[in-house]
């Protein structure tokens, strides 16, 4: 029993490491890549290491894409987004685990359903309430569409749960408000879900391509996905060392939101799929 669990045991570590591999294999081509020249790139067989590191392709990358603008467009896109996506998704969580009401439940039903709708079905009428609010070619336009999500209520309604009724109910009788009970109680116990969703959301736009290219055609609001796919132009040479470069750069917020969400996130994981 003790070698078959041993077995066991190492059969596991071992799909884990390659499946490790297989995730982070990209990430290291690319950071390996930017450092690279084109023809290095382009090499067959392939070149994992380039022969003199080429540094400048960053500062050539940022200097050709305007990467500062791009950088704060979407930092501010992202952290707005994440922020409201947080707020809204607690306040309706909470509601909808702890509130009795009519139509309780088929909002639930309502919200998860969205989740089962793909964006590209909902483009056109999202478009249409943009256009028509004047919200083209502008922050609004980014990031108001964003900001409830099915995902988020489902998610911060399942860390509700988790909450005592008891504790709460105390807190009532102490003479605590609605809102302060949220706010002091609530909100600080499902801290890790918190953490969660913010990293889903800070990550999902800040990688977000298909609504910012529909949305956006002027130079001071595009994001970074743009940005990059600028650099694409199939009539000419492309930069791909360049590109790769512009892309090991975008992804450095990323790491560093998730490094410091990670004691959380992991949490929060774990917390969703245990009560509800």
């Amino acid at each position: 029993m003790r070698m078959r669990s041993f077995f066991e045991e190492r059969a596991v570590d071992l799909v884990l490491l390659v499946l490790g591999v297989v995730i982070v294999g990209p990430f290291i081509w690319m950071a390996l890549s930017s450092l690279k020249t084109a023809q290095e790139i382009a090499a067959q067989p392939l070149v994992w290491l380039p022969h003199i590191p080429q540094w400048a392709n960053f500062s050539y990358a940022i200097s050709k894409l305007n990467f500062g603008q791009l950088f704060v467009n979407s930092l501010l896109v992202s952290t707005v987004n994440a922020t409201a996506v947080v707020l809204t998704s607690a306040l309706s969580g909470y509601a909808l685990a702890k509130f009795v009401f009519p139509g309780r439940g088929l909002i639930f039903i309502l919200a998860l359903s969205t989740m089962m709708v793909p964006f590209f079905i909902k483009l056109i009428p999202v478009y249409y309430i943009v256009k028509t609010l004047g919200w083209v070619n502008s922050y609004l336009g980014l990031m108001v569409p964003h900001f409830v999500t099915g995902f988020g209520i489902f998610l911060m309604r399942q860390a509700a749960i988790s909450v005592p009724d008891s504790l709460l109910d105390a807190a009532r009788i102490d003479g605590c408000s609605e809102f302060r009970i949220f706010w002091q109680i609530v909100l600080p116990l499902v801290k890790p879900s918190l953490a969660t969703l913010a990293v889903f959301s800070f990550m999902y736009h800040w990688d977000d391509f298909l609504w910012p290219m529909i949305i956006i055609s002027k130079e001071s609001l595009m994001t970074i996905p743009i940005g990059l796919n600028r650099l694409w132009n199939p009539s000419s040479i492309i930069d791909y060392n360049l590109m790769m470069a512009g892309a090991t750069l975008a992804v450095i917020p990323v790491l560093i939101v998730f490094i410091m969400a990670q004691k959380y996130f992991v949490k929060g994981v774990m917390m969703s799929g245990i009560k509800g």
